[in-house]
């Protein structure tokens, strides 16, 4: 997968931004607040139509403007494919090759990216929404139907807590509601949780191998998924259907006095273990880094593996924040495999001996250079 071509209109600090060549390793120079990350974050958001940094889309429109576009040409083992995004008040329309999807789902995934960013830090030691973010971005991107379950539960669920809410101040509980409600809410969960489990499998096995060889073999690194019901390793629909029903069921007062759904993948988590710690708890901030690092690695392959092609690699201002060996880590993983934008305030910090196939673009308020 190359990026051959990205054109920005009214995005963020950029009025107008036309890049029509780029190589396999392309640098991004400039201060803070110039306007490197937003580029990285619209290649971001061109895979999975959605931004790592906000959740409200109006953010990425201009101040002065009333809509905001991203275009690219990329290509792919199938040829070349070109891509648009537009943003206004009133939502998001996405092309393919100038045919406007009617769904978002059918839109991502068209291109794939991996983002690594100093925040990512977070997925390691911080709370469990942010590794549920991770999990449904990441299993969003090659998987698109996961999106379509996701975007119903989620649906669902807001309806379902609207119930419970109002059932408790009402004091009156409709038990025949609710179970509509439970069966829906357990359908599109179930078809979730399994696939959360298989992707973390598959994770576990790339990210074990990795994490194996930065650490010289010292450090074996376990990924655990922690359903809020039933067992980790439980995988039969039809068992986790009867799982999630009678936990619905167990916690149902509990569900009304809090007006609040206590059970389902909106409460599961994702947790890390290095010989047998938890990393989030135990372990030291080197390690902590290098779970993060490993994991990302984990992904560009995972991706490789599901589609057949390897993703974009997305560094936001990270390798001046790896030490010299976890940045030779990382380069030689992509240098000449995984086309890599890389955000930095300066060069000097990097390791450039690795990156002298690299081309350089120089960012300053809103404008790019060579």
């Amino acid at each position: 997968m190359f990026i051959n071509q990205v054109s920005l209109q009214n995005y963020r600090n950029y009025d107008h931004l036309q890049l029509d060549s780029f190589a396999a390793v392309n640098l991004f120079i400039g201060q803070n607040a110039q306007g490197k990350t937003n580029l990285i974050e619209a290649l971001f958001v061109l895979a999975l139509s959605k931004s790592h940094r906000t959740n409200k889309d109006k953010e990425l429109i201009a101040f002065h403007a009333e809509q905001a576009r991203i275009t690219c040409e990329a290509e792919k083992k199938y040829g070349k494919v070109k891509l648009e995004l537009n943003f206004t008040s009133k939502g998001k329309r996405a092309k393919i090759n100038g045919l406007e999807q009617r769904k978002l789902s059918e839109f991502v995934g068209t291109i794939n990216a991996v983002m690594f960013a100093p925040e990512d830090l977070e997925i390691v030691k911080g709370s469990p929404g942010v590794r549920r973010r991770f999990l449904d971005m990441e299993i969003g991107q090659v998987q698109p139907s996961y999106l379509f379950h996701l975007q119903q539960y989620q649906k669902i669920l807001i309806q379902r807590n609207n119930y419970l809410k109002q059932a408790w101040s009402s004091g009156s509980k409709d038990s025949t509601m609710l179970d509509i409600w439970n069966e829906q809410l357990v359908e599109h969960g179930v078809k979730i949780i399994k696939k959360r489990k298989h992707f973390i499998h598959k994770l576990q096995g790339w990210a074990e191998t990795i994490h194996m060889g930065i650490t010289g073999g010292k450090e074996n690194l376990v990924l655990s998924y922690v359903p809020s019901f039933g067992t980790a390793d439980e995988e039969d629909e039809a068992v986790l259907f009867e799982q999630f029903m009678v936990k619905l069921s167990q916690v149902k007062e509990q569900e009304y006095r809090r007006g609040a759904t206590l059970a389902g993948p909106h409460r599961d988590d994702l947790t890390f273990h290095i010989n047998g710690n938890e990393a989030a708890v135990f372990g030291s901030q080197g390690q902590q880094r290098t779970t993060a690092l490993s994991l990302k690695l984990a992904e560009i392959e995972l991706i490789r593996e599901e589609i057949g092609e390897y993703p974009i690699l997305l560094l936001d201002d990270v390798l001046s924040e790896l030490d010299p060996y976890r940045q030779t880590q990382l380069i030689e993983t992509f240098q000449g495999k995984v086309q890599t934008f890389i955000t930095a305030t300066g060069i000097e910090s990097l390791n450039t001996e690795r990156l002298k196939e690299a081309q350089i673009f120089h960012v300053h308020q809103g404008h790019v250079e060579k």
